[in-house]
């Protein structure tokens, strides 16, 4: 039986390896697949012996302060993996760990494959030769990326991206408002997105929270829509809430109708959504986005955005020089300029915020040209992702008896 190990960290590299083992599967309909990943690997199959969530922890600060825990869960998987020998392994996303557990377990003639090409483009350069060491072959998302990689000798294959191929190239904005039970009168809709990771929320709820304060005073019917991840990221948000001493604006019933404007909802209102995050996009004016898979989602959807992010000041004076690029969004990364704002540590002040957000909604002109770029972006990352990469991983498995 082909037996092939993943380790995902996070909900993007979760979504990228649950893909990845359906076509997988397509092709090898008795392969077993077994590691560290989320709830939709495992609906897909794998047998996940540690959450996803062991891993998801970002910032150089936060992980030192992690470190042992998950040092000691990373140094456990190696043991087992060498004792039960997949016939290929697969890191999704992670560098920082899986790059670790390729270069010992490729070293002990186990193939391996890393999935989404870590950011030497942005920074850390210097991974390209670690890379070569750890892998056997690197499957990209973006097509800038490969380039890069051949010149140090590295097998890489562009795959696209599964987003792309997933969210449908043109979007019903009313059709989304319908789904979330939005009113049909024109209100302006923001959508708030602090991260996935409860540390990423814990550092920007109350930046969020503000701004949609400040947003408040120049849109007073504006509606707020946040998508959380988790119960745990919902009640750092809540929590804030009461802290800002804002939580009258919480809409605690589902549906926004004619019946809550006659009651008086006529005025703000924000609506905490338990997932939902492609749904409050879509449905969206303007976004606010921390900086991450979920400004490329919004592009996707073709959301007006604003960029922002804040994390601690040793992880950010670390980050800061070791950037490459004056960009951190993906849109920005991927058109090679700046095309939507991104404000981050210092400069994600609720004012600054609140008045690029203020002035995308009320410019067509920027938000018809951002339209069109973002629907360009989504055509050239749609490739039939998983197939892809199903295709570029199974030479590595050898005699492995494929579905006719």
């Amino acid at each position: 039986m082909t037996r092939i190990a993943l380790v995902a960290g996070e909900a993007s590299g979760d979504l990228l390896a649950a893909h990845l083992i359906e076509a997988l599967k397509r092709r090898l309909p008795g392969a077993e697949f077994v590691g560290i990943g989320g709830p939709k690997m495992q609906r897909a199959g794998c047998d996940t012996w540690w959450p996803a969530e062991t891993l998801a922890v970002r910032g150089y600060a936060e992980v030192l302060r992690h470190y042992r825990r998950i040092a000691g869960v990373r140094r456990e998987l190696l043991r087992r993996l060498l004792r039960e020998r997949p016939d290929v392994f697969i890191g999704v996303d992670a560098p920082d760990f899986n790059l670790w557990l390729e270069t010992r377990l490729k070293r002990a003639g186990i193939r391996t494959v890393h999935y989404v090409s870590p950011s030497v483009w942005a920074w850390r350069g210097g991974r390209v030769k670690h890379i070569a060491r750890a892998v056997d072959r690197l499957l990209a998302l973006f097509p800038f990326e490969p380039p890069l990689f051949a010149k140090a000798g590295v097998e890489v294959s562009y795959v696209g991206h599964p987003l792309a191929d997933v969210l449908p190239l043109d979007v019903s904005r009313p059709a989304a408002r319908e789904l979330l039970g939005l009113p049909e009168a024109a209100r302006p809709v923001f959508a708030l997105l602090p991260g996935s990771r409860q540390s990423e929320v814990g550092y920007m709820a109350g930046l969020f929270i503000q701004t949609a304060a400040r947003l408040r005073e120049r849109f007073p019917s504006a509606i707020f829509l946040v998508p959380l991840a988790t119960r745990e990221t919902r009640n750092l948000f809540e929590a804030e809430l009461w802290q800002q001493g804002v939580q009258d604006w919480l809409l605690e019933e589902p549906p926004l109708s004619a019946t809550d404007v006659a009651v008086g909802r006529s005025g703000s209102v924000m609506k905490l959504l338990f997932g939902h995050a492609q749904d409050a996009l879509a449905a969206c004016d303007a976004a606010l986005v921390a900086s991450g898979t979920a400004t490329l989602e919004a592009a996707l959807l073709k959301a007006p955005m604003v960029i922002t992010y804040r994390m601690s000041k040793w992880s950010w004076r670390l980050m800061k020089r070791m950037r490459y690029q004056p960009w951190v969004g993906l849109p920005n990364i991927l058109a090679g300029r700046f095309v939507v704002p991104e404000f981050l540590q210092d400069d994600a002040t609720p004012e600054n915020l609140a008045q690029a957000l203020g002035n995308v909604v009320l410019d067509a002109g920027v938000r018809m040209r951002l339209d069109n770029l973002f629907t360009d972006m989504h055509r050239q990352l749609r490739q039939d992702t998983a197939e892809k990469a199903a295709a570029a991983v199974l030479p590595l498995l050898g005699n492995a008896e494929t579905a006719a």
